[in-house]
């Protein structure tokens, strides 16, 4: 095979002009502090961090910079719960799943962020106290337990309808089920914890406070690896709650969604003790997730939403699960079971089979409402929503035109119960008449992009894969406040898909499906062909991950590298491939299990040596090939955390040794940072992750211009290094507290785009700082402009000026006078600004202070931007044309 290997490099240099790792040294991990891989980092050390988060935010040089919304908002995330005012049903509160809590008071006309910064603005659930409405809990960790489903950190309190937040504890939860606050003491609250999804901790089961959060009481625990997911409320009697346990754990390579954990607990005096409820219930102690509901028409009906993971059958030869993958046993999946006794006996209602409504994926959906005016009338939350109306025997799915799939939120208003607003994972639906037609709310912005990718077109165009909503590609001059929705467009590819377009021709795209359907699209032609490598005849199936990396090669536009286990090479735009490395990650047989796992996570071939190829794999190894393949050299043994995921290798623009590294402990519940630089081709490592703060890193970055500046994006933001590492500085200035998956810096116009999985794409021109950073005397001036670039002006008097962007540097805080001169010199704008130390951004918009209507907006030509620091005057031109 590595002859073949060879002959494959001699001709892909003939050809095209192809594509180099060594020994480790193993002193500097040790320093480390290692995080145990079932208990995850602690909550204590995650606040400190966070601290440490805040001070940087409030002390970095770069807080007065802006990042620009570039969208898009015609399509909205995943949404994990509503609450709505009762006699005001047009205000409501929504939950994103890593996009924190929104307000609206005219039914999604607009929406206000009301909570988009804390240690994790993941949400799981939102709770009003009824004798209240001002004050409004936030549980955070979203609960669906998916692989995309981000921890939380505690609950949050808010007495003032969401303009300010307090954090109440709970720290250690990570996922909130469910909270419930007392319908007449709004001090009594219960939550229900989840816990840790990928370790074990004992911060789960239901708790109770009876001042307010102060403190906190643990009265449900059932052990260390079983949650509670759901939590109901008799409306009769206060001291009668219903709590849905569930075992459950996750990794990397499985999800074990049940056990004998999962039950449904009763008590009948608020708490102090609790009745396990068996009778009619599955007996198999194959219980996962467990949806609970209560009539409030009849309290005695409950209903409890089953995902029963017994076995009903072996599959048959050849059978597939539903993401395609050899089945490994055919479940009995969602059952609904009633109880008419408060829970005394149980009932399986559903008459038909409804094991679809979520197939294998009970993990993921599960949530149960009855109709508040009638028992009889029940919804079904899963990949479709269902209705009954006679007592859960029979269910209708409800379908509509540009209805999302994957429900996950719901809300029936008390007051009239056609009216209901559904949570899926494309945003938010309205119905008034009980479900038969629905208005589609896309206005949400709380898109969850997966990456980025930026062409070279003009204005560039940017690309991502969003979470359960396809890709989509739009300009990277977007404004959502002024240019149309429809700026972006779908594109060929799946939710978990990398996007490259070829740079010599934006019409060849390259995207995938999940686990590696990579095809090759022709935009002009409106024509896709997959061309995802094969696995060996007589092999087993390549195991990629659920986001595969490939990348066209920076020396050849026809050259195509994709990542399984293998790496594989194509010379012909993935017409034809060859396999050229033997299996690159640890082979780890006995940690496969219902997700793909021991797969390349990311590939980086060096821009300055064609051949010099570095590999990361989900299990943590790092290899390199010098010689396009023929061999390998594993980098990371001794050196790094145990089977880590490498989240991102960057060969460097500027040295040819040089190599940049991170790991991401998420998966391991670890939030540590995790950055590496090697200079000789990873024979030798540095930790750089120096004074960055909590939360794990999904990708680096090397700055296109500058080879000291280095960009970090983590779960908490985007950081920024002039030095390579050596110090970071906060760069999230007014972006909401998000977490952020992909960075790209555009090689020409030198803006950053952040894609964020939450709050969708963000951009920042950052050519002051690759500038400032290169330049010793201007870091030395107390004042200094930078270049201001041109400003275009429209074609017609009813589109938007996009203003002048005017940055500048103070070495001490204090106001400037700002003065705009004409090509004569004639002052024809002047206003005052605060300016802080560090960056500072600000913007002319193109006006006057001329009275006369006709001389309002400047026209086209040369200006002169003075600013006066103090009697330090800089001066700085920018044309208009």
């Amino acid at each position: 095979m590595f002859r073949k290997a060879l002959r494959f490099f001699i001709w892909g240099i003939v050809i095209f002009s192809l594509v180099m790792v060594t020994t480790v040294d193993d002193t500097l991990w040790a320093k480390k502090k290692k995080t145990p891989l079932n208990q995850g980092t602690d909550a204590k050390l995650r606040v400190e961090w966070y601290q440490r988060h805040l001070q940087m935010n409030e002390m970095s040089t770069f807080k007065n910079l802006e990042w620009a919304f570039i969208g898009p908002v015609w399509m909205s995330g995943r949404i994990t719960d509503i609450e709505a005012l009762p006699g005001k049903p047009y205000t409501y509160y929504v939950a994103a799943a890593s996009g924190g809590v929104w307000k609206t008071e005219n039914e999604g006309t607009t929406w206000e962020p009301i909570f988009q910064h804390g240690l994790s603005t993941s949400i799981g659930d939102i709770a009003l106290a009824p004798s209240n409405l001002q004050i409004i809990w936030v549980g955070t960790g979203e609960n669906n337990s998916s692989r995309s489903s981000y921890s939380g950190a505690g609950v949050y309190k808010s007495e003032d309808g969401g303009k300010t937040w307090k954090h109440m504890g709970l720290w250690d939860t990570h996922h909130t089920g469910r909270i419930i606050v007392h319908p007449e003491n709004p001090d009594v609250v219960y939550v229900a914890a989840v816990g840790h999804l990928y370790s074990f901790n004992e911060e789960r089961g239901v708790f109770k406070t009876a001042d307010g959060g102060k403190t906190w009481e643990k009265i449900l625990y059932i052990n260390h690896k079983t949650g509670v997911i759901d939590l109901v409320m008799d409306p009769s009697d206060t001291n009668i709650l219903y709590a849905a346990a569930w075992e459950r754990l996750r990794k990397a390579w499985n999800m074990w969604e049940d056990g004998p954990g999962s039950a449904i607990y009763k008590t009948q005096d608020g708490g102090k003790t609790w009745e396990k409820l068996t009778n009619g219930l599955p007996t198999e102690r194959k219980m996962g997730r467990i949806g609970l509901a209560v009539a409030h028409s009849n309290p005695n009906v409950i209903y409890a939403l089953v995902d029963n993971q017994a076995a009903e059958r072996e599959p048959k030869p050849g059978e597939l699960d539903s993401y395609g993958f050899p089945a490994k046993k055919i479940i009995k999946g969602a059952e609904l079971y009633r109880s008419d006794d408060k829970g005394k006996t149980w009932k399986k209602i559903n008459q038909h089979n409804i094991k679809y409504l979520y197939f294998e994926y009970g993990y993921y959906f599960g949530e149960v409402r009855v109709d508040p005016c009638n028992e009889d009338i029940v919804y079904l939350l899963g990949i479709s929503l269902r209705k009954s109306v006679d007592g859960g025997k029979t269910f209708r799915a409800l379908y509509y035109k540009d209805f999302h799939a994957d429900h996950q939120a719901f809300w029936i208003d008390p007051g009239s119960p056609n009216h209901l607003i559904d949570g899926n994972d494309g945003g938010i639906n309205i119905s008034y008449d009980g479900g038969k037609t629905w208005k589609d709310l896309d206005n949400l912005p709380v898109v969850q992009f997966y990456n980025v990718y930026v062409d070279m077109e003009t204005p560039f165009n940017v690309y991502g894969s969003v979470q359960d909503n396809g890709s989509f590609k739009g300009p990277v001059t977007h404004n959502p406040a002024d240019d149309p929705a429809y700026d972006w467009k779908r594109i060929p590819g799946g939710e978990a898909s990398y996007i490259e377009v070829d740079p010599t021709d934006a019409n060849i795209l390259y995207s995938e499906g999940s686990f590696g359907g990579l095809m090759r699209s022709n935009l002009e032609e409106n024509s896709s062909k997959p061309i995802k490598p094969k696995a060996e005849k007589g092999e087993p199936r390549l195991r990629c991950t659920w986001l595969t990396p490939f990348i066209i090669s920076p020396h050849n536009p026809f050259t195509l590298y994709f990542g399984s286990q293998y790496l594989y090479c194509s010379v012909d735009r993935g017409e034809h491939w060859q396999r050229i490395s033997p299996d690159l990650t640890t082979n780890p047989k006995e940690e496969q299990g219902d997700v793909p796992y021991g797969a390349i996570s990311t590939i980086s071939e060096s821009p300055l040596m064609p051949g010099l190829i570095y590999v990361g794999t989900d299990d943590g190894n790092v290899q390199v090939t010098k010689n396009g393949g023929v061999s390998w050299q594993k980098i990371n043994a001794g050196f790094f955390p145990a089977k880590k995921w490498v989240s991102r290798i960057v060969a460097s623009k500027f040295d040819k040794g040089t190599v940049y590294l991170s790991f991401n402990g998420y998966r391991d519940d670890d939030f540590q940072t995790y950055i590496y630089k090697s200079s000789d081709y990873g024979k030798t490592w540095e930790d750089i992750s120096s004074n960055l703060p909590c939360g794990p890193v999904n990708v680096i970055w090397e700055d296109p211009q500058n080879k000291n500046v280095f960009y970090a994006g983590t779960d908490l933001g985007v950081y920024i290094s002039l030095d390579r590492g050596k110090e970071w500085y906060s760069l999230l200035a007014n972006m909401p507290t998000t977490f952020v998956h992909d960075l790209v810096v555009h090689p020409r116009d030198n803006i950053l785009v952040a894609a964020t999985h939450g709050r969708g794409f963000y951009t920042m021109d950052v050519s002051a700082i690759q500038t400032y950073a290169s330049d010793e005397k201007i870091q030395a001036k107390d004042l200094h402009i930078f270049e201001i670039s041109t400003v275009t002006l429209p074609r017609s008097w009813w589109q938007p000026r996009k203003p002048a962007q005017i940055t500048y540097t103070l070495k001490k805080a204090q106001e400037v006078k700002v003065t705009v001169l004409d090509a004569k010199d004639n002052v024809i704008k002047s206003f005052k600004a605060e300016g802080a130390v560090g960056f500072n951004r600000i913007t002319w918009n193109l006006t006057t202070d001329s009275r006369d209507r006709r001389k309002y907006f400047a026209p086209k030509g040369i200006y002169t931007i003075q600013i006066n620091a103090g009697g330090i005057v800089e001066k700085q031109k920018v044309e208009l044309k």
